[in-house]
């Protein structure tokens, strides 16, 4: 039997066999009788706090308010964490098909059954420095918050995002956006899972290497010090330039490259020009080239540089 993948919500709708399984009332059947886990836009939230799911021809699917989500403490369903699904793309496994007088089907559905089969089955035996597909769901001041499979949700603390510094997770993800992330830590007691992303953006010198001394490129300005201004050339590189009144943070900077110094981990520019442009910060970042599934460390300064920046999971 093939092994089942878990996927972060919003990956499966188009794929061709979600689509089979939704194609007829002997695809959803058989779909129950494989316990399989579908995926279907909520397209209604009702009075009784359950969501109306739809599978096309006419179908009509429901999620109970108790089988929305799963939680590992048991703390009960939160009425936020039903409506804010309205319009979005969410996981089910099909638990009875119910018929009308007339013959009409309805399909009763649970996210909730879902969910606890991709812990148990996916997320809990992962280990730190595992990689695995995530999406952007929600950005704070703090940090970004993750469906790591099938809704269920970690966070990516901001100083995970990467070594650059950003004001806002807004300034590196959008939300609905798909990314990869790294197990930093699992608290199975709480069932709770945090990750990290930074490692994957590659080393101080992989992206220095992008560059060479005697360049003018484009850049964005993250932060302005009495001492300079930081201008990020690559989510985990940045350089400094000399302080310039009337620069703000957030614009887009043409810098000349003066200096790259490996040993002091620093990159010396000179600020040509800033504007309000349209520059974005590259998430499709080069690094890792192979298709890393698993990282046991990761150190991101160069060896003749005193001070070091690492990650041992």
């Amino acid at each position: 039997m093939e092994k089942r993948m878990y996927y972060p919500e919003g990956m499966k709708l188009e794929r061709a066999e979600n689509k089979e399984y939704l194609s007829s009332l002997a695809g959803l059947e058989r779909a129950k009788q494989e316990g399989a886990i579908l995926e279907g836009m909520a397209i209604l939230c009702n009075n009784a706090m359950s969501l109306y799911i739809e599978l096309g021809n006419g179908i009509r699917g429901i999620i109970p308010r108790e089988e929305v989500v799963w939680e590992i403490s048991g703390n009960g369903v939160k009425d936020i964490a039903v409506i804010t699904r309205v319009g979005k793309a969410v996981c089910f496994k099909i638990k009875e098909i119910r018929y009308s007088e007339n013959g009409t089907p309805l399909c009763i559905l649970s996210r909730r059954e879902a969910q606890r089969e991709c812990y148990e089955c996916y997320l809990s035996h992962l280990s730190p420095g595992d990689v695995i597909p995530s999406k952007i769901t929600h950005l704070e001041h703090f940090g970004a918050f993750v469906d790591i499979g099938c809704g269920i949700i970690s966070l990516l603390s901001i100083d995970c995002i990467s070594v650059s510094r950003i004001s806002h997770p807004s300034d590196r993800f959008t939300i609905g956006q798909y990314i990869n992330t790294v197990i930093k830590n699992i608290d199975f007691e709480s069932g709770r899972i945090y990750v990290t992303h930074k490692e994957l953006l590659g080393t101080w010198e992989e992206n220095a290497n992008l560059f060479s001394v005697g360049q003018t490129v484009a850049g964005i300005v993250r932060s302005i010090e009495d001492y300079g201004i930081f201008v990020e050339l690559t989510p985990n590189l940045a350089g400094l330039a000399e302080y310039r009144e009337g620069i703000t943070v957030g614009q887009t900077a043409a810098v000349y490259i003066k200096n790259i110094i490996p040993e002091r981990m620093k990159i010396k520019l000179v600020l040509i020009d800033s504007y309000k442009g349209e520059k974005k910060t590259d998430t499709n970042s080069p690094f890792p080239k192979a298709n890393v599934q698993h990282i046991e460390s990761w150190k991101y300064s160069p060896d003749e540089c005193n001070k070091q920046i690492e990650t041992y999971f």
